[in-house]
């Protein structure tokens, strides 16, 4: 009965789903079955969604206000090394205002709704009723904790949980426009150079050339492995294919570019990327 244990015991009677964390708040390391990313990272980790593992697994996932799992065998070894318990915001119908340092503290005391207030290892913690998507870095030292996060919950506590849950304000418009998008800026252009040419064409027909770089556009749009060893290893292989007959045309590499900046790459990181593979096949 450690004092994670019981404190977790406390907030699942609410109805808060919980979590053991180890030291550096920190979630207990995936289950044999998904370490090192076997299980492929779950596949609805990026939608709300209980974890079906046995053992404490996928961070935030695991949490659960079941008191037969807290208390199952395969957690006891999770509870023994806890150091911490932590909570699921969205799973308690709650959003979490994490404020890092006096700065954001000045600022919500300035903007946001009073409501019930945590105080953190570095800040405070703005509970307010109702849920909405996590976001990090919302404004200087604000994070939003809620549908996909976990939170620390304090200890000593800051009371009982049902007591806390009734004092906490509605979720402010305010704090949901923190999380809305902003309209995507720019995207720098940078020239890549396109190969001269001049040696044999593989691809007799235009539609050759177009279905291999629809290829490429579609291996980098459904990357799931880290991105920039895709958009590297699909310049190379675009351009051990068409880089020495002189086809690819600058609109060609436009295409490829923007398939890969839209799923994060940077414009610089491409170019890298485009000159590297010319490097290495001397095209």
């Amino acid at each position: 009965m450690t004092a994670p244990y019981r404190t977790a015991l406390d907030l699942a009677a609410a109805g808060v789903p919980v979590l053991p964390l180890r030291a550096g708040k920190l979630p207990m390391g995936n289950c044999p079955a998904c370490a090192n990313n076997a299980c492929g990272g779950r596949p609805n980790m990026k939608t709300p969604g209980p974890c079906t593992c046995p053992a404490p697994c996928h961070g935030w996932a695991a949490a659960t206000a079941d008191t037969g799992v807290i208390a199952s065998p395969t957690w006891a070894t999770a509870w023994q090394g806890a150091r911490a318990v932590a909570y699921h915001p969205g799973g308690a119908g709650l959003t979490v205002v994490d404020l890092d340092d006096d700065a954001a503290i000045s600022w919500a005391r300035a903007s946001l709704p009073r409501t019930v207030v945590v105080a953190t290892t570095r800040g405070q913690h703005w509970l307010y009723r109702g849920t909405m998507p996590s976001a990090n870095g919302v404004r200087p030292g604000v994070d939003i904790k809620s549908r996909m996060a976990y939170a620390r919950w304090p200890s000593p506590g800051p009371g009982t949980p049902p007591g806390l849950l009734a004092r906490t304000a509605g979720l402010p418009d305010a704090v949901r426009a923190l999380a809305a998008k902003k309209p995507a800026a720019a995207r720098p252009v940078i020239a890549a150079p396109v190969p001269a040419g001049g040696g044999p064409c593989p691809h007799r027909t235009p539609a050759y050339l177009e279905r291999g770089v629809t290829m490429a556009e579609q291996r980098i749009t459904e990357a799931t492995c880290v991105i920039h060893t895709t958009v590297y290893r699909t310049f190379l292989a675009v351009l051990s294919v068409h880089g020495r007959c002189g086809c690819l045309t600058d609109t060609h590499v436009a295409r490829l570019f923007a398939a890969a900046q839209a799923k994060g790459e940077s414009a610089r990181h491409c170019a890298d990327a485009w000159a590297n593979a010319r490097a290495r096949l001397g095209v």
